[in-house]
């Protein structure tokens, strides 16, 4: 038999030795059980694997390993370097290894075959050796020694076999099983270490366990990175100075380790809690479970940072290490320099495209893409959007990252010089943050970009509003068109409107400062125009007619001193006013619309007053107007310089006011300023508005004229009322009803008589101001001396004066109007006694009496009357001489009635 490896030297030297030292035999044996039992125990496959491992790197070539079930029990074969003499040397010496390279170089792993049989065959295509216990035993027996007590060693004695391995390798391993041994739940068992082993052994690219084969395969990723796959499932690994990383990848996203060991290159029992796996040479006790102490590990996490920053960015804090307890101390002292590895090295992926050490870097959470773009510039070290979430937030502690919330990032934000339209886009780009109070008091110091161009520090002081104008708008805090955004509306910024900023007491000190000489008229000019353009008629400060305009010579004056070209008011007012013409250029920019508004005239302007408290607003007389009101109005509205409208153009004047709606409405107004001044001051054809009455307005026809103008009824207000409202107007009805002339209605007369002894008892008419008419008109429409006239004040002296002596009113107020026109009342200029006895009655009991009520539908009177077949009074006074009546009424206030006539009794006494 051939013994290319000198197995039979190899034996006599063992059974020499164990001859001469019975303590080296039993030495041996125990050392060979401890083994056994201990550090190899459940390693077979992976042992065998790394002596395949070995044997395929040391010739170059693709490891294969094959593991299948034979009739003689376990086979093992791969291919690779066949066996040699310091193989079997190594094999049969317990405290010795054959290699001087590649894996398990200080532990003696072959003894792993052990925990499955004693009979164990080598064969390589270069010789073959086996290992037998019960051959071993004869040997002792033989040399007279006694088996030891821990059993037999099997390994130390090797015979040379003529075996050869199967087709196809170069070497294999048979071990035939002990009994009990389930030799199918051991290929089992193999087959979940297969995967394992495939990736901690790199010259090994296939495992075949029975009919399931294991293949590795690798894929170039750069950056380091390879893409390792095993059957369906994928790593990504990068290869470091000390050490290899892997991490299973699903769907081309990393998924973490949740623990593993240390893989040295094969698994140790140094449990490790990193996310990674890690594949290293680590100096390892001999049974290669546990390190050696004191052994350098650190070195182990160089390159790690490298390693995650090859990684997708969106990756990469998945494998930084989260705070836990370590589950060793090789755990605690590696998670303790991969975490020094990753914040001393740049990995973290920054917003502008340049990786980060996290000891540098600031996180802002939340941060979005749009946000990401807009800062970065802004703030130095800022970390990528998509590590800036929730999710990533407790590695980025780990790693020291710092954070930055709302209030720190206004802080940094300060100074920045960007265009408006930057600081718009970062409003928008802050909006999704902004989720509740406390975002928004951490934002009250971000900067704000205003139309004049200046940057101010928080919202809370500015104004926003839409079509406000630009930089010439600086007596608020207009927010800068391109930067204004709802955001700032959220974080205390005031939403105004043209009118808001029109209003503002800023803009008239501005105004008023350019009368002085400070400021740029033009600048303001064009700041205001474009803002009153936007509002609506009629609700503008009358203090912004101030606002300084160059008429057409070149001259600065006020806009409501101010008149646009061709202005219809221009016809209408004396030569002597104080208005000019706008510049042709002023109205070109900026339209005569909004120079209307302003208050530049084209008609008459309106003056507008919010809560007056005096007559302080330089319209005329208007301290007269004021005394006639109760109470302070809440508006003040007014049609200015009505007192320069030349006397002779007041009938086009009217036809101005009356065609513009704003003016037109204050016409119809007869307690307003308008009204009042017009009916004072305005006159037609020599003859003032108050003594004109509107066309269909019967009160006083006859006794004043209508007014003859196409516009009368807009006028109305302006006009003559259905009641006396002044001394004026009584004074014209007065001069109406002395003039022959006039043939007013005897109920004009009446009525007329009637509302001027109202106006005189309630106080309206200054009769110190008033002469006593010298003629007087009657109920008859006769105008008489006043001398021959008496005012009616008792109805039964009617029928005895004639209508064309008797002046008619109202009896009740038949005293005023005879204090008014200087005319005795009539029961003081006529007396009257009742001639004959007559019958005393009661008109209850007297039929006709009671007929006349129910047919005439008057009340019956109460109480006595005297009833006369011919009633006769003998008058005296005024009038004198014998007269028959209907009815009459005594000094005593006794009624008498004449029975023929009843019914005048019954209205009369009624």
């Amino acid at each position: 038999m051939i013994d290319p490896f000198g197995a039979d030297a190899l034996r006599a030297a063992t059974l020499l030795a164990w001859t001469s030292s019975p303590t080296r035999l039993r030495e041996d044996a125990a050392t060979e059980s401890d083994l056994v039992r201990g550090g190899y125990r459940d390693r077979v496959l992976t042992e065998l694997a790394q002596n395949a491992a070995d044997a395929a790197a040391r010739v170059g070539v693709p490891g294969r390993l094959d593991v299948r079930l034979d009739v003689d029990g376990l086979h093992v074969a791969n291919v690779g370097a066949p066996l040699d003499e310091s193989g079997v040397q190594a094999m049969s010496a317990l405290r010795v290894s054959g290699k001087t390279e590649g894996v398990g170089r200080f532990g003696v792993g072959f003894t792993a075959v052990l925990a499955i049989g004693d009979e164990v065959e080598v064969r390589s295509v270069s010789g073959s050796v086996a290992f037998s216990a019960s051959r071993t035993r004869a040997e002792l027996d033989r040399a007279g020694l006694a088996a030891p007590e821990s059993g037999i060693p099997v390994l130390r004695l090797v015979w040379p076999t003529d075996a050869v391995p199967a087709p196809g390798f170069d070497t294999e391993v048979v071990i035939a099983p002990r009994d009990g041994v389930d030799l199918r739940a051991v290929v089992a068992a193999m087959r979940e270490e297969a995967v394992d082993l495939l990736l901690e052994l790199p010259a090994l690219h296939s495992i075949r366990i029975g009919d399931a084969e294991f293949a590795r395969t690798g894929t170039d990723l750069g950056r380091g990175l390879t893409e390792v796959a095993v059957g369906d499932r994928v790593w990504w690994q990068f290869t470091g100075p000390s050490a290899r990383w892997l991490v299973p990848v699903s769907d081309g996203s990393v998924r973490p380790v949740d623990g593993d060991v240390l893989r040295a290159p094969t698994r140790t029992d140094e449990e490790l809690s990193l996310p990674a796996l890690v594949v290293a040479s680590a100096d390892l006790q001999p049974d290669r479970r546990r390190i050696m102490p004191g052994a350098a590990i650190a070195h182990l996490a160089d390159g790690y940072a490298e390693f995650v920053a090859a990684l997708p960015e969106s990756e990469r804090t998945a494998l930084v290490p989260l705070p836990g307890f370590a589950s060793g101390a090789v755990d605690e002292q590696l998670r303790e320099s991969v975490l020094r590895e990753l914040v001393d090295n740049p990995w973290l992926p920054g917003v502008d495209g340049a990786c980060l050490r996290p000891r540098d870097a600031a996180v802002l959470p939340g941060l979005t893409a749009e946000l990401a773009e807009l800062l970065t510039d802004a703030v130095p070290g800022l970390v990528a959007p998509d590590l800036s979430g929730q999710s990533d937030a407790r590695a980025l502690a780990a790693v020291g990252v710092h954070r930055i919330g709302l209030a720190r990032l206004a802080e940094l934000l300060a100074g920045q010089d960007r265009a408006p339209s930057w600081w718009g886009r970062l409003y928008e780009a802050l909006t999704p943050l902004v989720v509740d109070a406390l975002a928004v008091e951490e934002l009250a110091a971000i900067p704000v970009p205003l139309a004049d161009g200046r940057t101010v520090t928080g919202p809370r002081t500015v104004v926003l509003g839409e079509g406000l104008g630009g930089a010439g708008v600086d007596w608020v805090r207009l927010v800068h068109p391109s930067a204004a955004h709802p955001l700032l509306a959220r974080l205390g910024a005031t939403a105004v409107h043209a009118l808001d900023v029109l209003s503002d007491p800023a803009l008239r000190d501005r105004i008023d400062a350019l009368w002085d000489g400070d400021g740029d008229p033009d600048t303001l000019v064009d700041a205001v125009l474009p803002l009153v353009a936007g509002v609506s008629t009629g609700s503008l400060p009358g203090w912004l007619g101030g606002l300084p305009l160059p008429d057409r010579f070149g001259e600065l004056q006020a806009a409501d001193e101010l008149l646009l070209p061709d202005a219809p008011l221009a016809d209408v007012l004396v030569s002597e006013s104080p208005f000019g013409t706008v510049a042709d250029r002023i109205v070109d920019v900026h339209g005569a619309e909004a120079l209307r508004a302003l208050g530049v005239g084209w008609g008459f302007a309106v003056l507008r007053a919010e809560l007056p408290t005096g007559p302080d607003h330089d319209l005329d007389d208007e301290s007269d107007w004021w005394a006639t009101l109760s109470d302070d109005p809440e508006v003040l509205v007014a049609v200015r310089d009505l007192d320069l409208v030349d006397p002779d153009r007041w009938p086009t004047a009217l036809t101005l006011l009356a065609s513009d709606p704003e003016t037109a409405a204050l016409l119809a107004d007869r307690d307003g300023y308008t009204a009042w001044w017009l009916r004072r001051h305005a006159c037609v054809d020599g003859v003032p508005l108050s003594s004109l009455r509107s066309p269909d307005d019967p009160t006083f026809e006859g006794l004043l004229d209508p007014l003859d103008h196409p516009d009368a009824d807009a006028v109305s207000g302006a006009l003559a009322a259905d009641r006396i409202e002044s001394t004026a107007t009584a004074e014209a009805l007065l001069d109406g009803l002395a003039d022959a002339n006039r043939a007013p209605a005897p109920a004009v007369i009446a009525r007329t008589h009637r509302l001027l002894a109202e106006a005189t008892a309630s106080g309206v008419l200054d009769l110190e101001a008033l002469s006593p008419p010298a003629r007087v008109r009657t109920i008859a429409g006769v105008v008489v001396d006043a001398t021959d006239a008496m005012v009616l004040d008792r109805p039964w002296l009617a029928s005895v004066i004639p209508a064309d002596r008797l002046v008619v009113g109202d009896l009740a107020s038949a005293g005023a109007l005879a204090d008014l026109l200087d005319v005795p009342l009539a029961a003081e200029a006529v007396h009257g006694e009742v001639l004959g006895v007559g019958r005393v009655g009661d008109w209850g009991r007297e039929p006709d009496a009671v007929l006349a009520s129910v047919t005439s539908g008057r009340p019956l009177p109460a109480g006595a009357v005297v009833l006369h077949d011919d009633l006769t009074v003998r008058l005296s006074g005024a009038r004198d001489g014998d007269v028959a009546v209907p009815w009459w009424v005594d000094d005593s206030g006794r009624t008498h009635v004449d029975v023929r006539r009843i019914d005048v009794g019954v209205a009369g006494a009624g």
